[in-house]
């Protein structure tokens, strides 16, 4: 294998790399792949840092602890500033995700009938879900009140990296994805609901 054949491999490493990798560890993980030198390597890195200038890229290989990691250029400084000075994603909480699962799986759905699956009141639930865009409100239903109807939101979709909710698991690959063989009882769905959750 060539240097040029083991480019794109040392690129996906130094990507995902936490720490400075060394030309040694580089060379254990491709162990396999042909007779591979740490000149080799090297000789990898200086051709990524050459594309990396030649294209006008924001950032370059950097030799660090004798090891190599990816590194933003210097004149790129104040914008990774200001992306950190951002305040922090907020985790959302167990109530919140099952209520947001709940949401996905059987949209458009009321708050009352989301009260009646999880068996608590969901007010402040819903209310963050809406704060942080999660989830939106999809009309009303045709019924006394004509409560809200939920549903989930575009952000939803970029915050679990789907293209469109129909990529969503189904429940039979999360059952086996959990080790569950016997389906889970579960409320009937309403007329017009999505997927059933359980």
């Amino acid at each position: 294998m060539t240097a040029g054949g083991i480019k794109p491999i040392v690129e996906v490493l130094l990507f995902s790399a936490q720490e400075p990798l060394r030309p040694s560890e580089i060379r254990r993980i491709l162990e396999g792949e042909g007779q591979v030198t740490e000149r080799m390597i090297r000789g990898a890195v200086e051709e990524l840092r050459e594309e990396y200038r030649a294209g006008g890229r924001s950032f370059t290989i950097a030799e660090v602890a004798g090891g190599f990691r990816l590194e933003t250029l210097p004149d790129y400084g104040g914008w990774i500033r200001k992306l950190r000075a951002a305040p922090p994603r907020r985790r959302l909480s167990a109530p919140s995700l099952e209520t947001l699962a709940i949401i996905a799986y059987r949209q458009p759905i009321t708050r009352a009938e989301i009260e009646a699956i999880r068996g608590v009141n969901i007010d402040g639930v819903i209310e963050n879900l809406l704060d942080r865009d999660l989830i939106e409100t999809k009309g009303r239903k045709q019924a006394i009140g004509k409560p809200h109807l939920y549903g989930t939101s575009r952000k939803f979709l970029e915050h679990f990296g789907l293209a469109r909710i129909e990529d969503l698991p189904q429940i039979d690959e999360l059952r086996r994805a959990a080790g569950i063989t016997a389906p889970a009882a579960a409320p009937p769905a309403e007329e017009g609901a999505g997927k059933p959750l359980v």
